[in-house]
């Protein structure tokens, strides 16, 4: 212990010692730190505390089992002896300005820092799923819309300017983003995920994870695995899945994220995956994350996933065996505070626990923490959050980023020539605005946006704003604003959650009598039933909620009587069956929760200021029932041609939307007709806008295999890329696709390339494929090792 010393400064007293000396290797840091610290200090370091202040004006909990899992938890000054983990959500909790939420971080790490020998800090993390989820801040569109950009390099700005912002008030880990994969749009987190396509997702996440990171903010992929595949789309319901499902869709976008984002942590599914609870898999933990793909950050808990391993799954009898299972398993850090790894120092000394099990999830942290520069504080000298308290959360940088991804997001499903609807040709006309969604801000929100995650529990009218806290535009006042020469009346019609049928009349007269109806309907979003999109929101079908579906049909009958053209906006986070509605409406845009900014961005859309530039990323059905397990199936996943009278088909497929222009596919061409199973062959594709308007297409590859050892996909994406094109322009995209990229787990559970044809098509989406081509592979069957390729490089000339 020679190079150990006790500093007596004034300003602090704490152990000091070369995890001090930023100019040592972090390893080595690390390990001296780790020989000096007692079983409670490294246990201390695997737990975390969430000061849930309580507020007699906010009415309910973040979560039911709030309560329920949180028996046995410590006070703050209890919790912290001997150090602690992590501080949960010091600014998303309740509504606290900048200032405010400073002071308690600052307070609330003095303390931490004061309480343990060695004056290390805590790690701060906060939600970020729609921006920093914190009073005041920025809400941008969900991650269902960032899928409708296939933008990557959008969403990693997006992400960068988030993580600027939390790393500038004293935050280090953000919980984002959602790489689940949607099987079943019933589930009511699909606003949170990134769509149904693990190559979207993976791109796109990734592209997140690494705009975050950049800004000094370690990301956290969510949920690890197979949470969006659960039976009957229930939340924290089981997933009965077989391991090529897994892992050729499920796990490829986690893959993705850990091997090309190098991202710095990643959280657990809280749904058992054929039994096995993955905060207590050793085979998904450190086998697949770990062993295969070389992650080296920290795994930490879903909020009480630790609590539920003894209260839900029944996989363990007390909460002491639930902490083992756990980090044995390799789950870092239990969040949202300490609970059952409070034993871990006594289980060590018990025999329980190999005190090395212990290390290895301490060393962890400790790397993070000292990669985080929390242990830099010069001698004499505590660490203190670094807090820019004049910082504005909602800059008006940040709305200009939320409004440009929110334009990019918005999908045009149908059009038959009514949009754009041009200011000029309406001025002195009528439009009638109809439905519920048109007037209420909430409903261009997610449900971790922290107006209605946390404000939305107070009464009305309690924070400024109609009390979401930032500047919001509705579509109705962003109608007004963009057509104000005309004459816009409003009518609701219906409620978004209620069945309520007393207003329709009035909205489908309203709607008559004018010469341009816009009809908007959706979603609100909530936690546990309190909306009808957002965490433990799922529904029984994908009919429109409440008496919203009667409304449109109302109106749709009243202005084919009256000649009145119907344009269908949907904001939503889920998409819904609009089978037998399509058809009769005029146009009908998709938004899916395009946050602060979405109400101007719609109104720009409509008015034609705003090219249309989204595509699906999860298809939209025709019926509200028989829900597919999206469009990457097996024949008999596809319709069967009668063989079964559901027909899974969507209405509108993934990928697909439409612009102002029109753009023509003219010719694929591939570089080779074969390759061996190890090559390398680039795909042309020839796109030409034939319009007058510019257009921002979405280039799609697609492949096929057409026989093979196991039941593949018909087709499935493997490229895309963004093509702006001018009117009369004429360009070439160039997808560069590794054998790997063919790749699948065959009948023996093994990554493999087959021998034989592939074959490939390009469009518009994965519904109206217009070009073909095919490529031989040739040699043996390869297996395929880990570090595999993943992605397809595009060239667009």
């Amino acid at each position: 212990m020679s190079d150990v010393t006790t500093q007596n400064a004034s300003a602090v007293d704490r152990i000091t010692g070369p995890w001090n000396d930023a100019s040592l290797p972090v390893a080595e840091r690390v390990e001296a730190l780790l020989a000096q610290m007692t079983l409670e200090e490294k246990v201390s370091q695997l737990g975390s505390h969430w000061e849930m202040r309580e507020d007699e004006e906010a009415q309910g909990e973040v979560a039911p089992m709030e309560d329920a899992m949180s028996a046995g938890k410590l006070p703050f000054a209890q919790e912290i002896v001997d150090g602690e983990g992590h501080l949960t959500r010091t600014y998303g909790t309740v509504a606290l300005t900048v200032p405010e939420g400073a002071k308690d971080l600052r307070e609330r790490q003095a303390a931490v820092v004061a309480a343990n020998r060695f004056g290390i800090p805590a790690i701060a993390h906060e939600e970020c799923l729609t921006g920093f989820t914190a009073y005041q801040a920025t809400v941008y569109p969900t991650s269902l819309a960032w899928g409708a950009t296939f933008d990557p390099e959008l969403i990693e700005e997006m992400a960068a300017a988030i993580g600027r912002d939390m790393a500038a008030v004293g935050v280090h880990q953000g919980l984002s983003p959602v790489l689940d994969v949607v099987r079943d749009a019933r589930w009511g987190r699909v606003e949170e995920t990134i769509g149904e396509d693990p190559y979207v997702i993976g791109t796109l996440g990734t592209a997140y994870v690494k705009g975050l990171q950049r800004a000094g903010i370690i990301a956290t992929l969510k949920h690890f695995a197979g949470y969006a595949a659960s039976r009957a789309a229930r939340n924290h319901a089981p997933v009965h899945i077989g391991p090529r499902e897994l892992e050729d869709l499920i796990l490829v976008p986690f893959e993705m994220a850990v091997r090309e984002g190098q991202v710095g942590s990643v959280m657990n599914s809280y749904a058992d995956i054929d039994g096995e609870a993955p905060a207590a898999s050793t085979r998904l933990l450190t086998e697949v994350l770990r062993d295969r793909w070389g992650f080296e950050g920290t795994v930490v808990a879903d909020y009480w996933s630790v609590a539920f391993l003894e209260k839900m799954h029944r996989v363990a009898e007390d909460q002491a065996e639930a902490a083992r299972l756990a980090v044995s398993a390799g789950l870092d850090v239990e969040l949202p505070h300490t609970g059952g790894y409070r034993t871990l120092a006594q289980q060590v000394r018990d025999g329980k626990l190999d005190e090395a099990v212990l290390d290895r999830s301490v060393r962890r942290v400790l790397r993070q923490k000292i990669e985080l520069g929390l242990l830099d504080a010069a001698e004499g000298e505590a660490y203190e959050p670094a807090v820019d308290e004049s910082i504005d959360l909602d800059s008006p940088a940040n709305r200009a980023l939320a409004r440009k991804v929110a334009e990019r997001s918005l999908v045009l499903l149908a059009n038959d020539g009514v949009l754009p609807a041009q200011p000029q040709s309406l001025a002195g006309r009528r439009i009638a605005v109809v439905g519920p969604s048109a007037d209420e801000p909430r409903t261009m929100m997610g449900c971790y946006s922290f107006p209605n995650h946390v404000l939305a529990k107070y009464p009305a009218g309690t924070f400024p704003h109609q009390g979401i806290g930032v500047p919001m535009p509705t579509i109705l006042a962003a109608l007004r604003e963009a057509y104000e020469g005309a004459e816009i009346t409003y009518a609701g019609g219906a409620p978004i959650v209620e069945h309520d049928t007393s207003g329709i009349a009035a909205a489908a007269r309203a709607a008559a009598e004018s010469d341009l109806a816009v009809v908007t309907v959706g979603d609100i979003a909530g936690m546990f039933g309190a909306g009808t999109s957002g965490e433990g929101c799922d529904v029984e079908d994908l009919r429109l909620p409440g008496a919203q579906h009667e409304l449109v049909e109302a109106v749709l009958d009243a202005a084919e009587a009256s000649g009145t053209p119907v344009v269908l906006v949907v904001v939503s986070g889920r998409p819904y069956a609009l089978g037998g509605l399509a058809q009769r409406c005029s146009a009908i845009v998709q938004a899916f929760f395009p946050g602060e900014e979405g109400a101007p961005a719609l109104a720009g859309l409509l008015t034609g200021a705003v090219e249309p530039t989204g595509r699906l990323p999860i298809g939209v059905p025709a019926h509200p029932g028989g829900q597919p397990a999206g469009y990457i199936a097996a024949p008999l996943g596809q319709n069967s041609q009668g063989v079964s009278n559901l027909d899974p088909t969507p209405l509108y497929p993934f990928g697909h939307g439409l612009s102002y222009s029109t753009v023509e596919y003219r010719d694929l061409r591939l570089s080779a007709e074969e390759i061996a199973v190890d090559g390398t062959v680039e795909a042309t594709v020839t796109v030409a806008n034939t319009g007058e308007r510019p257009v921002d297409e979405v280039v799609q590859l697609y492949v096929g295999d057409p026989v093979a050892q196991v039941a593949r996909p018909v087709r499935q994406l493997v490229g895309y890329a963004r093509a702006a094109l001018q009117p009369g322009e004429t360009r070439e995209v160039t997808f560069t696709l590794h054998a790997d990229r063919f790749s699948f787990t065959g009948v023996q559970l093994r990554r493999i390339v087959e021998p034989g044809r592939i074959d490939l098509w390009s469009g518009p989406s994965a519904g109206d494929l217009l070009l073909e081509a095919s490529v031989r592979l040739t040699g043996e069957i390869r297996e395929v090792g880990e570090g595999r390729v993943l992605t397809t490089p595009a060239l667009v000339s």
